[in-house]
C-alpha cells in the first residue's frame, strides 16, 4: 500500500493522500496467547452444543473444567490480556 522508496512522493504525503494515520502505519498487532485461543475455542464448542444457554448463563462442566484453577479466575495472569 505505502511504497517507502519513492523518490518523489515521501512516506507522509503518501499517508496522507490515503488517509491513514501515522501510528497505524507502524502498528503492528499482537496476536492472541494460545490459552486464550484454547478457551474461545471451549466457548464455540459449547456454545455450538448449547447454544439455548444463551449469552448469560454459566456454560456449563465443560468451560468450568477447562478454566486454570476449576474454574476461578486468580490464576488467570498468564493470559497475556
Amino acid at each position: 500500500m505505502i511504497e517507502p522508496n519513492l523518490p518523489d512522493l515521501s512516506v507522509g504525503k503518501q499517508r496522507a493522500l490515503l488517509s491513514i494515520s501515522r501510528s497505524s502505519l507502524y502498528y503492528e498487532p499482537k496476536g492472541e496467547s494460545e490459552i486464550i485461543l484454547d478457551l474461545m475455542r471451549v466457548i464455540d464448542k459449547q456454545f455450538l452444543e448449547t447454544p439455548f444457554y444463551g449469552v448469560r448463563q454459566p456454560l456449563g462442566t465443560s468451560l468450568r473444567d477447562t478454566l486454570p484453577g476449576n474454574g476461578s479466575t486468580s490464576s488467570w495472569s498468564d493470559c497475556g490480556s
